[in-house]
């Protein structure tokens, strides 16, 4: 196998909604709520009427992009078996992607994303991690790590107890390991071991701007290349309406954005830019090329509405 995710198993669930549910709920349009009570989150989906159920999470978006530029590539997330939980697995395997896990019935139910869809278009979220967030070592496969060319991970799955020993796992039994900081917020809440794997254990780092400068408490974007040149590993970081830069030791590649974009939705632009430079890095392409795929990749995405194409 090619590439191995392994990331949060979260069901999109997109619901039309009027302003009122938004008000209603205590929610601020356009952001994205973490909901931690299971019976809150429930009594919301109970009142809501669901339009599309999408099997969602930031790495399993990746993974399903490189599917469909026909690699082979498989996933683990943590469900339960539950009706979302069955949908997740379909979801993954109509896309042809190898899902390995077992689901059975866990006490939390499957992580879900409400995406609340107002009349205006805008899309406010209200996330409920459910089990996805409580994976542990053992339902990480070390022989399925080891057949796989490469994992990739993501930055929201990490966390102290039972999912940093799964990741420990998966990085020890890993023939090569990228990953995606994820977010700022989890840099923020992770700096330190954050740096140890970007420093130690990653062999691809996937970050944007802020997030990187952040990671290092960096001045100016002079010092994250710096930074990035003394590794002597790939990063990638992607720097919004400038574009992106990868950078390998003293190799330094940067690439502009496409102009005049009928921009819809910024959901999984950076998991399809992921998609696209993973793609071309397994298929040989110099890092120039893969940053293109990746502009590519989430020039496409950002134009419809969604996190997949």
């Amino acid at each position: 196998m090619k590439i191995l995710g392994i990331g949060n198993a979260i069901v999109d669930v997109i619901c039309k909604v009027n302003e009122s549910f938004i008000e209603q709920n205590n929610l601020t349009k356009g952001t994205m709520k973490l909901i931690f009570d299971d019976e809150e989150f429930k009594t919301m989906l109970s009142n809501v009427k669901i339009e599309k159920t999408i099997s969602g999470g930031s790495v399993a978006n990746s993974i399903v992009g490189l599917s469909q530029l026909g690699n082979k590539v498989g996933f683990i997330g943590k469900v339960s078996d539950d009706e979302l939980g069955s949908k997740y697995e379909e979801g993954l395997k109509s896309e042809n992607v190898e899902y390995f896990y077992s689901k059975k019935k866990e006490e939390l139910p499957t992580g879900t994303c409400l995406i609340l869809v107002t009349p205006d278009s805008e899309r406010t979220m209200c996330t409920f991690l459910g089990t996805a967030g409580k994976i542990n070592e053992n339902d990480v496969d070390k022989d399925v790590i080891k057949n796989s060319e490469m994992i990739f991970l993501e930055g929201y799955l990490w966390d102290e107890g039972e999912p940093k020993k799964a990741f420990e796992k998966a990085i020890n039994n890993a023939n090569k390991v990228a990953m995606s900081l994820s977010d700022q917020f989890c840099v923020d809440r992770h700096k330190k071991h954050f740096l140890d794997l970007v420093k130690n254990k990653l062999d691809i780092t996937f970050a944007n701007e802020h997030e990187m400068m952040s990671l290092i408490d960096a001045k100016d974007f002079n010092d994250v290349v710096n930074f990035a040149k003394t590794l002597k590993k790939i990063v990638i970081i992607t720097r919004g309406e400038k574009g992106a830069i990868s950078i390998f030791g003293n190799e330094v590649n940067e690439n502009g954005v496409e102009k005049n974009l009928n921009i819809k939705d910024l959901t999984g632009a950076g998991d399809l830019f992921a998609s696209g430079f993973l793609h071309g890095h397994i298929n040989k392409l110099n890092h120039l090329e893969c940053l293109n795929k990746g502009r590519e990749m989430s020039t496409k995405v950002i134009q419809q509405i969604g996190a997949r194409l």
